[in-house]
């Protein structure tokens, strides 16, 4: 019986296309092992990171698992003067996922989101489904259909 996340669901009720990836694990891997597990170039799997801005201005940066998000360009990008990282503890409340298995779809509200212009060499992308131990892989152009998705430089 194949398993599917709330992500899956939502792509498949808008009838994306998308192609899953499981890895045996129950608990968060850093981006880097989950590629590795993938067998797929880091530089293609990217990993969702929930910042803040002025008080309660949320923001959803995507950047590849090996890269760290510069929070300056961040900033930039979301016309903000700063942003700074959530705290683990707010991240579920905040968007309804855990850390290692939060993805940019069906967040529990849907906040701002950018993408690391890295991304447009692919034709395909992977993050995560929303579930430890679950990604999709999918065009960047498919994942602008359910989330408006703003292409910046973010490493």
């Amino acid at each position: 019986m194949d398993v599917k996340t709330n992500v899956m669901r939502l792509l498949e009720g808008a009838r994306i296309p998308y192609q899953s990836h499981r890895y045996p694990d129950d608990h968060a891997l850093s981006g880097v092992e989950v590629a590795t597990l993938l067998n797929l170039p880091e530089e293609r799997v990217f990993k969702t990171l929930v910042t803040v801005g002025k008080p309660r201005q949320y923001y959803v940066f995507m950047v590849p698992v090996a890269q760290e998000l510069n929070l300056k360009k961040a900033a930039q990008a979301a016309g903000e003067k700063s942003v700074e990282m959530i705290k683990a503890r707010e991240l579920l409340p905040l968007t309804g996922y855990v850390h290692g298995g939060c993805s940019p779809i069906g967040m529990r509200k849907l906040f701002p989101t950018f993408i690391d212009d890295s991304a447009r060499q692919f034709e395909t992308i992977v993050f995560s489904a929303g579930k430890i131990g679950f990604q999709v892989e999918l065009p960047l152009s498919s994942l602008q259909k359910l989330v408006p998705v703003t292409v910046a430089s973010l490493v």
